[in-house]
C-alpha cells in the first residue's frame, strides 16, 4: 500500500500559517518577478483564476473581488516543507519526497492504512498548520488518483484499488497522472474516456496511443 501525502494549496497555506487573517479570503501567490499565479486558495479557484495565469490577465478580476496577491517566498516554503516531511517521517519507515509539497509513503504491513493516514493528516495539521490530503492505493498512479479524489470530495483521505470500478468509471481519463489533455484526446478517439476504460483496454491499443510509458500507467 502506497500513500501520497500532498499539501493543499501549499504556498497559500504557508502564508496563512503566519497570517491567519488570510483564512477564508481569496489568495494567490505569484511566481518570480510576480509573473504568474503559481498557487491559489480555494476561494481564488472559485473565482475562476487559472493555475499559471499571467497576473496582468487576471489583475482586474483580482481587484474587483478583493483577492490578496502575494509575491512568492521560497525560503519560507522550503522551511515549511521540511517541517511537514519531518512529521511524516515519524509515522513510516520509508518515504520518497516527490516535490516540495508531495511525498509518497510506504504503508506496507500497516493493519489499517486509512486510519493511520487520518492520524498523519491530523498531526501534520496540528504541528505545522499545513492542511494535507492523503490518497492511498497499491501503486503510485492509484495513490495519486486517490489523492485527487480526496481533495475533490473534501474527505481529506481516500483509498482506491484497481477493482473499484464504480470510482474509476467516474474519473475522466485526462485526470490520470501522466495522461493530460493531449494524450486524453488521443485516448478518447479510441474509446477510452475514463480511468475504468483505460484499466480494461487491451495493452496493445494503449501502447499504440502512448507508447511504453502509457502502457505502464495502464
Amino acid at each position: 500500500m502506497i500513500a501520497l501525502a500532498d499539501c493543499n494549496n501549499f504556498y497559500v497555506s504557508c502564508e496563512r500559517v503566519f497570517r491567519p487573517s488570510l483564512e477564508g479570503r481569496p489568495v494567490i501567490v505569484l511566481s518570480n518577478n510576480d509573473g504568474c499565479a503559481v498557487a491559489r486558495s480555494d476561494e481564488a479557484k472559485e473565482l475562476g483564476i487559472p493555475m499559471g495565469a499571467p497576473y496582468h490577465q487576471v489583475k482586474t478580476l483580482c481587484e474587483r473581488n478583493g483577492v490578496v496577491v502575494l509575491s512568492s517566498n521560497y525560503e519560507l516554503y522550503g522551511d515549511m516543507s521540511r517541517r511537514v516531511v519531518s512529521v511524516l517521517a515519524r509515522f513510516v519507515p520509508e518515504m520518497e519526497i516527490y516535490s516540495i509539497d508531495e511525498s509518497f509513503l510506504n504503508l506496507d504491513g500497516i493493519d489499517d492504512p486509512l486510519a493511520l493516514s487520518r492520524k498523519i493528516r491530523e498531526t501534520v495539521g496540528s504541528w505545522t498548520g499545513i492542511p494535507i490530503s492523503i490518497g492511498l492505493g497499491p501503486t503510485k498512479t492509484l495513490s495519486k488518483l486517490a489523492n485527487r479524489l480526496a481533495k475533490k470530495g473534501g474527505a481529506g483521505c481516500f483509498s482506491i484499488g484497481p477493482k473499484d470500478r464504480a470510482v474509476l468509471g467516474k474519473v475522466e481519463v485526462e485526470e490520470i497522472w501522466g495522461v493530460g489533455r493531449r494524450l486524453g484526446l488521443r485516448l478518447r478517439r479510441v474509446g477510452v474516456r475514463n480511468a475504468l476504460d483505460l484499466a480494461t483496454a487491451p495493452s496493445a491499443s494503449i501502447r499504440a496511443v502512448g507508447g511504453v510509458t502509457l502502457e505502464r500507467t495502464h
